[in-house]
């Protein structure tokens, strides 16, 4: 049964969604004795309850047709004293009905009371559908989403399913108990995003992934120009129906907007859409479109913070050296937190660039720890944090963090990735394996887990199958570290004509493009050319390249350590245990 808050109307349909009277949005009836107005809550009706307000036992064979009778013989009372007996009867009724109604009323109360149905704790934000005809769109419909999940991650005690955990659902037909199931949800915000010419019309819709019913659901239809504060009234309007009072601390976060500028908004969006893309190029343009944000709004916080997190990938994704993009990074992400020292991200970026680039790792740490005390649930801290202790063999607390990044993030296939390589250099190969192999199942065409699945072959001599996953890796374009692992391994089996001759093909693509100095001292290992091996190992020190921070851990080094030119390496990047 269902009432409408508005003028009461019940509803006898639960199937109904909205009053058919004033079209507001209808509430469970049952729940309203447990739940403050406006806030949603989860969970069915309950069941009956037997109410024993009065006695109501009879005897087993007795009735009122066969049971005796006694006949008391009295005398007759006066005709007023009968009168007024007899309007004390009548109201003997509506007396015990109210008695009843009480009894009724408490008992209820006192149900509901034991049973508090639970808010809504977890929610996954599913990617907005882009209906609009045009895929040039679809930054925005992606912008969108990703701006709601980050102010609604910053609601306490709401679990709220990172971004790439819910775009691995993008484009698929998935019904919601499946996707409350396998993210671990309560619930579900699907959105659709049409945008013609300057109008957009967002409609959103809360469902309950227990049942598949929809508990709210709205429509938007905003200019283009309305577009900031647009998101604004979205998230307050979604925070509240999952929280039924936001502090005034909370609802600030919740609602808070970065620029006032709409063209700025939008080209932070087209940055932040092709940054997710994670390929070269793809960086490349959202360093453009973030760039050109700032020249829009100067004090754009979050434009900076997305310049700092693309500027630290550069050197990672073949896009530059480190020694030409870090320091940008770090010149971008102290803008940021200059501007607004509580953006999590900027801290994360800064932490990334202080461990991977100066080798500081105190203050790194000190900047995850801030990014996670300012944000708990941003898995990209947990992650980036986990990575970086697995690299000073601070192996237990590398993986507490990572598989909270994991949980955060279940399907993220780059962190389940990491998880696997923190159980590598930790030497729990076998572990690394069944981690890497539960990555490929949720995307079997991902290169990096293939390439890592290989890494983990080859640690433990299985090198037959670290030539086929190295491989497979190539063929999916991994870049060039996996000619680097193959040739590796190929040497390390025997095969040295063949690691010769991918060793002269990196030297010849080394001349037209970015090559790290680690993918050809992986070849020299193999071959057993130590001094060949440690040349380009300095180098690749003095490029500052990220992956220099797994000299103390990567097994594929072990061969080497005993080497004081390689002690020399580990001690100038504060390594040395």
């Amino acid at each position: 049964m269902k009432r409408c808050p508005e003028c009461n109307r019940v509803e006898a349909d639960d199937s109904l969604v909205f009053c058919r009277t004033d079209g507001t949005s209808l509430v469970s009836d049952s729940l309203s004795l447990a739940s403050e107005a406006g806030t949603t809550r989860l969970g069915t009706a309950p069941t009956e309850s037997e109410t024993s307000v009065l006695p109501h036992a009879t005897a087993a064979n007795a009735s009122r047709s066969t049971g005796p009778t006694t006949v008391l013989h009295t005398s007759v009372p006066p005709s007023g004293t009968r009168e007024s007996t007899r309007r004390k009867l009548r109201w003997l009724p509506i007396v015990l009905a109210g008695f009843v109604s009480a009894a009724i009323s408490i008992g209820a109360y006192s149900y509901f009371a034991r049973k508090v149905q639970a808010t809504i704790q977890s929610i996954a934000v599913m990617p907005f559908v882009n209906e609009s005809g045009n895929s040039d769109v679809e930054y925005l419909s992606d912008g969108m989403t990703e701006t709601l999940i980050g102010s609604l991650s910053q609601l306490p005690k709401l679990n709220v399913k990172a971004r790439s955990s819910v775009f691995r659902y993008k484009g698929k037909a998935t019904d919601a108990k499946t996707i409350g199931r396998e993210l671990n949800v309560q619930a579900i915000l699907q959105g659709r995003v049409v945008q013609r010419g300057d109008q957009i019309t967002l409609s959103l819709e809360l469902v309950d992934v227990s049942n598949e019913n929809a508990i709210w659901s709205q429509q938007y239809n905003r200019n283009q120009a309305d577009l900031v504060t647009l998101q604004t009234e979205i998230a307050r309007d979604v925070s509240s129906k999952l929280k039924s009072k936001l502090s005034g601390a909370d609802a600030a976060k919740v609602e808070k907007t970065y620029t006032t500028n709409p063209e700025a908004y939008q080209l932070y969006l087209k940055g932040k859409f092709h940054w997710n893309k994670r390929t070269g190029a793809a960086l490349k343009q959202a360093v453009e479109f973030y760039n050109q944000a700032v020249e829009k709004d100067p004090n754009y916080a979050v434009a900076y913070s997305g310049l700092a997190e693309t500027y630290v990938l550069f050197s990672s994704y073949d896009v530059a050296p480190a020694t030409d993009s870090m320091p940008q990074a770090k010149a971008a992400a102290l803008r940021a937190l200059e501007i607004d020292d509580s953006l999590a991200e900027a801290h994360t970026a800064l932490a990334f660039y202080l461990s991977n680039y100066e080798w500081d790792r105190v203050g790194s740490e000190k900047e995850y720890r801030r990014a996670i005390e300012l944000k708990p649930n941003y898995a990209t801290a947990h992650h980036w944090f986990g990575a970086d202790l697995s690299n000073v063999k601070r192996f237990e607390e590398s993986l507490v963090e990572l598989r909270r990044a994991e949980e955060l993030d279940p399907l993220s296939r780059i962190i389940g990735t990491n998880l696997g390589d923190a159980l590598v250099h930790a030497r729990r190969y076998d572990e690394a394996i069944a981690q890497y192999k539960r990555v490929l199942v949720l995307d079997p065409n991902f290169a990096y887990a293939h390439r890592a699945l290989g890494w983990a072959y080859g640690a433990k001599g299985l090198y037959p199958e670290a030539i086929a996953e190295t491989r497979t890796a190539m063929g999916l374009r991994e870049g060039s570290s996996a000619k680097g692992y193959l040739g590796l391994w190929l040497a390390k089996s025997g095969k040295r004509d063949e690691a010769l001759k991918l060793l002269n093909e990196i030297k010849h693509e080394s001349a037209r493009t970015y090559v790290q100095s680690y993918t050809l001292a992986l070849i020299y290992i193999g071959l057993g050319d130590k001094e060949e091996a440690l040349n380009h190992l300095e180098k690749h020190v003095l490029s500052r390249a990220e992956t220099a921070s797994t000299y103390a851990t990567a097994p594929e080094l072990d061969d080497l350590r005993s080497q004081p030119r390689f002690e020399a390496m580990l001690k100038r990047m504060n390594l040395l245990d």
